[in-house]
């Protein structure tokens, strides 16, 4: 019988995922292995009058069958008391721990573990049992590793050990393989051909309540910033989705699945009609990688980069909001081979346009390895195209750099070494060999340092604050804070309302372009 279990969620600025965490990412499809006609999967079907089905039964009827619920277990350490149920602080508590310290001695116990379980979702794509599933699924909670055991159970209650053939956390996605023939099976469908209005339909086990199938539409496409990944292209819907339908399959009319259910936005913990699923025309790609190759290889650029808003396009003296800014380049990598330069703007990838749908991480990643592609980017205001060989995307490291303690830099009074502008609400301080001690910065970085904010201006919204580094204005350094000034002053006579700095912030890993807009001159 399918178990009910107690389903884990992590929530991220409202989003849930169901039991974890998710990514999206754009790859060339590749082709399937031709597969028999199976009658679960792809049949065309007439469509009803006007799109609006009487009944989603039959449809229901047909995948329910390739759906599957998937429960895991693992050991997870809890915190070992033998205080608990004292209060916190209090004299019984006390004296219980200086006890337990004089008896414990120097004897080292193992950790005491307790097994944890999750479920979710998942669905079946060949007749031999690979199944496909979100990545946070069957990740432990500990380390992001694989849980101890998977089992995933059809909706005729047989029940499968399942083994990983290969994970993704960046895409969010998991190939599992069940030791089964015949199997019931779906196929992936074109998500590029939907459109905001269409039927969908998701099935899955929310709550442990399993082959639950819910309809809506299609709310938005290409929803991105969902996760702060730069691959997020999600599809949102209104059909029902709750924790543990993570992982399973959204469907359209024809019985394709156009997308993997994966995260929901909720204030409450439960659906509020905002849900969000993985492009099919994303995640098979993915998937294929995972079945033949067991990981995913991604094309590498070299560069940092971020968008360019209205504010930085008008510092730039840009037409319009177009492509994304380089903020930093890799020494080594394929963009400073290829000529590119941090301040430029690159505008499209290989023929492609970088827009906020189809962003630049998304498209190199999709360019293939070792692939030479041609890069268009706006330098000085000049068009200018360059070629770049595309390498392999290293593993994922993490990055920690944080800066402690408050730096002590100058009030303003030294009118030699600050100065006060008005224009942006900040007062900038040259970068002494001690201010670079105490804000550890290495020697090649050259600027002037934000000493005071006004924090009503605009530079203060955008983040701007004691200790920042401005390295350039308008693409020209700025040594000392006078030259800082005179730049600001050049873009106001030139009829400009904002500037693009260059900002290295404090504990942040690079630089960062922002857009500051300059107050009006009091008369």
């Amino acid at each position: 019988m399918t178990k009910l279990r107690k389903s884990v969620s992590y929530a991220a600025a409202g989003i849930l995922f169901g039991s974890a965490a998710t990514m999206a990412l754009q790859y060339p499809v590749v082709a399937q292995t031709e597969q028999p006609q199976n009658p679960m999967a792809g049949t065309s079907r007439a469509a009803p009058p006007n799109n609006a089905p009487g009944s989603f039964a039959d449809l229901a009827a047909r995948l329910q069958p390739a759906v599957v619920n998937i429960s895991t277990t693992q050991q997870v350490e809890v915190q070992r008391s033998p205080f608990q149920g004292f209060g916190q602080g209090s004299p019984l508590e006390e004296l219980f721990r200086r006890f337990g310290e004089q008896q414990q001695g120097d004897d080292e116990e193992d950790p005491e573990t307790r097994e944890a379980t999750s479920l979710g979702s998942g669905f079946i794509i060949s007749p031999d049992g690979y199944v496909v599933t979100n990545n946070h699924v069957v990740a432990a909670q500990s380390d992001g590793g694989s849980v101890d055991s998977i089992t995933v159970t059809l909706i005729d209650d047989r029940e499968y050990e399942a083994q990983v053939i290969g994970r993704d956390a960046l895409s969010d996605l998991a190939l599992l393989k069940v030791e089964a023939e015949g199997l019931p099976y779906v196929r992936f469908g074109n998500s590029e051909g939907l459109r905001v209005g269409d039927w969908v339909v998701a099935i899955g086990n929310p709550f442990g309540l399993g082959g639950s199938v819910t309809a809506g539409i299609v709310s938005a496409l290409h929803r991105n910033q969902i996760t702060g990944n730069a691959y997020d292209q999600f599809i949102q819907t209104d059909a029902s989705i709750n924790r543990g339908n993570s992982g399973g399959p959204m469907f359209d009319l024809n019985g394709n699945v156009v997308g993997i259910n994966t995260a929901i936005f909720s204030p409450t913990g439960g659906n509020v009609g905002i849900g969000f699923a993985i492009p099919a025309s994303q995640a098979q790609p993915v998937i294929e990688q995972l079945r033949t190759i067991g990981r995913v290889r991604r094309g590498y650029l070299g560069v940092q980069i971020q968008p360019v808003d209205e504010t930085l396009a008008a510092g730039l003296g840009l037409d319009e909001d177009v492509g994304e800014i380089v903020a930093s380049v890799e020494p080594d990598g394929p963009a400073a081979a290829a000529g590119i330069r941090r301040g430029d703007v690159i505008v499209s990838v290989n023929d492609q346009e970088v827009t906020k749908d189809n962003n630049l991480s998304s498209i190199v990643a999709a360019s293939g390895i070792g692939n030479s592609v041609p890069i268009e980017l706006i330098r000085d205001g000049k068009r200018v195209r360059v070629e770049a060989q595309l390498a392999e995307r290293p593993s994922e490291e993490e990055i920690a750099s944080a800066n402690s303690g408050e730096p002590n830099l100058p009030d303003g009074d030294d009118e030699e070494t600050t100065s006060e502008n008005s224009s942006l609400g900040i007062t900038l301080t040259q970068l002494t060999p001690d201010i670079r001690r105490q804000l550890r910065l290495g020697n090649d970085l050259n600027g002037v340092v934000v000493a005071g904010v006004d924090p009503n201006s605009d530079a203060a919204r955008k983040g701007i604050g004691r200790g920042s580094v401005i390295l350039s204005i308008n693409g020209t350094p700025t040594r000392t804070p006078q030259e800082a000034a005179q730049v600001v002053e050049q873009a106001r006579e030139s009829g400009r309302s904002a500037v693009a700095m260059l900002v290295q912030r404090r504990g942040a890993p690079v630089p960062l372009y922002v857009g500051v807009e300059m107050s009006k001159p009091k008369e």
